[in-house]
């Protein structure tokens, strides 16, 4: 069978993908707040924000980034923020003007702002008030007008008093809010105001139009923006949508988004999939303040909840979530990185809830493969490609690798991107014959169908001819009843051209190197048992919690050079 995964498709989930009933996102954002009025759309610290208060207050700031600044249909506006209610009352605007996002992670430093708008050519921003000194410095080299500077509080849509009360809070008692130079930066309620007062009229985009430019995180070189289309966001929409049905009922579900909207998962999934069946999405602000993060999961009780397997591993280990009701939860959604399958076999006796673990990147918008909601999963699998997705496997030359062969995984389908914003040779070197992009990832199929990835290709280690896959031991390492985090990385050994090195956080400090290097043995072959083994207090992770290999490969470098 050329396609085996649609042989075990759940029941009631369509084989090939329908038209879209709306082809762009303005047009699913004018039917969703249409039709869900009343219903609670946004909460964030204790604040809700209703669908029609999200369609005036997005219709206002896309009044003032057309009226106002005089934007014209196919700028670029970046968009940096955390999850606040300003963010997705910001996306949702600049969609509305007929404008490209451009997202950007809150947390970059000045040089990555830098590189970031000069390349997207971005035309105005709308960012935090506690980062507005970074841009302050690298302004005048970004292209920006400092007038199109419009700055925002964390407090600005929480009301009267308590907004007020955060924003002075943040500022003047607990210093959040460095001193910055933007004397023309324009507060983002001033805005909303302006905006409010003019006479805007939509913008109707087209399916091809550009939504997002959504960069890479530049693990191979310098980030890239993906150019997102509407057609593809609709469409990722429509394939998820699809997939959940069986599982999800409309105007019932709350969300839990950790991760921030300016990641390609949870704005894809949690912020257009579940609005488009009217589900109440709950932001958290800052996932690395556990407690808060903890009551929120309690307050609310999300039917559905997405993240990372960091994420996973931190709350299910923790005594104070491990206390709460969660009879109402119906479904985990992993993405962003591999889940381990102790940290999923653990998550699920916690939770007794299952894991859906799917697969993605910025470049498809982002769900490729997404492990079926019907019960019929395979822990440790990416699951099935999605309606209308086409997924092969590929050698070094691009050649269709046997069956039951690794291969570098690559996708045709609705949701691949238009290409790399101003790299066309890039985008020449990740494309086939016949639209499939090379992912960069390897993986297998099984005979029924079902994917899994075995690692990426940048960071398979090469122990004398063998290959070892970073994954699998990371696996191995965290069903050591004493490791609470793993990460491993190839370093250079002279004999054998590679060797694996593990670093392990401890759950329980009597771990030793003698007892994992038992552990490895027991369960790996030993080319694969990591012949360095170094204990840290913890691993370096992205904003959204990937652990960053990439960094402790830098370090182990440095380290190399500097030992005789």
């Amino acid at each position: 069978m050329e396609k085996p995964w649609l042989a075990r498709y759940p029941k009631g989930v369509a084989q090939d993908l329908p038209p879209p009933k709306d082809t762009t996102l303005d047009a699913v954002l004018d039917t969703a707040f249409a039709r869900f009025g009343a219903l609670p759309c946004f909460t964030n610290m204790g604040k809700t924000l209703s669908f029609k208060d999200m369609d005036e207050l997005s219709r206002a700031f896309a009044g003032y980034l057309r009226n106002v600044l005089k934007l014209a249909p196919g700028d670029r506006v970046a968009v940096q923020l955390p999850n606040i209610l300003q963010s997705p009352v910001a996306l949702f605007g600049v969609l509305r003007a007929g404008l490209t996002v451009v997202n950007t992670n809150p947390m970059y430093t000045p040089r990555e702002m830098q590189h970031q708008f000069k390349d997207s050519g971005a035309k105005a921003v709308i960012l935090l008030a506690n980062f507005a000194h970074n841009l302050a410095t690298v302004l005048a080299q970004t292209g920006i007008p400092p007038q199109n500077v419009i700055v925002t509080g964390i407090g600005d849509l929480l009301g009267f008093p308590r907004g007020p009360l955060v924003n002075f809070a943040l500022k003047y008692v607990k210093k959040m809010v460095p001193p910055y130079d933007l004397p023309q930066a324009v507060p983002f309620r001033d805005a909303l105001a302006r905006g409010a007062a003019t006479d805007f009229k939509p913008t109707r985009n087209k399916p091809s139009d550009l939504a997002f430019l959504q960069y890479t995180g530049g693990t191979t070189g310098v980030a890239k923006g993906a150019m997102l289309t509407h057609a593809n966001i609709v469409a990722n929409m429509e394939q998820i949508g699809g997939w959940i049905q069986p599982l999800l009922n409309e105007r019932e579900e709350v969300v839990l988004t950790a991760l921030p909207l300016y990641h390609i998962f949870s704005l894809t999934v949690n912020c257009f999939a579940f609005l488009r069946i009217g589900t109440h999405d709950v932001l958290v602000t800052n996932p690395r303040d556990m407690p808060a993060f903890i009551k929120d999961f309690a307050t609310y009780r999300p039917t559905v909840f997405t993240g990372v397997n960091t994420m996973f591993n931190a709350l299910a280990s923790n005594a104070a979530f491990q206390a709460i009701d969660f009879s109402r939860l119906k479904m985990s959604v992993a993405g962003a990185m591999a889940l381990q399958k102790a940290v999923c076999e653990h998550w699920q006796q916690v939770t007794k809830s299952k894991v859906i673990e799917g697969y993605g990147l910025s470049e498809t918008s982002p769900v490729v493969c997404c492990n079926p909601v019907d019960g019929t999963d395979q822990v440790g699998t990416i699951g099935l490609p999605l309606p209308g997705t086409d997924v092969i496997l590929v050698d070094d030359d691009g050649k269709r690798v046997p069956d039951g062969s690794e291969g570098e995984v690559s996708v045709r389908g609705p949701q691949v991107m238009a290409g790399y914003w101003q790299h066309p040779e890039e985008t020449a070197k990740t494309m086939l014959p016949g639209g499939y992009f090379k992912t960069g990832d390897m993986g297998v199929m099984h005979p029924d169908g079902f994917f899994k990835i075995v690692d990426r290709k940048k960071d398979m280690i090469d122990v004398s001819g063998f290959k070892v896959y970073p994954n699998e031991v990371e696996d191995v390492c965290m069903s050591h009843p004493k490791v609470f985090e793993a990460a491993v990385i190839g370093v250079h050994d002279d004999k054998t051209g590679d060797a694996v090195k593990a670093f392990i956080v401890k759950k329980d400090e009597s771990l030793t190197k003698e007892e994992l290097i038992a552990h490895f043995k027991k369960n790996l072959v030993a080319y694969k048992v990591p012949k360095q083994i170094e204990f840290r207090k913890e691993l370096p992770k992205s904003n959204v919690g990937k652990v960053l290999r990439r960094m402790l490969r830098d370090e182990a470098a440095k380290g190399a050079e500097k030992s005789p």
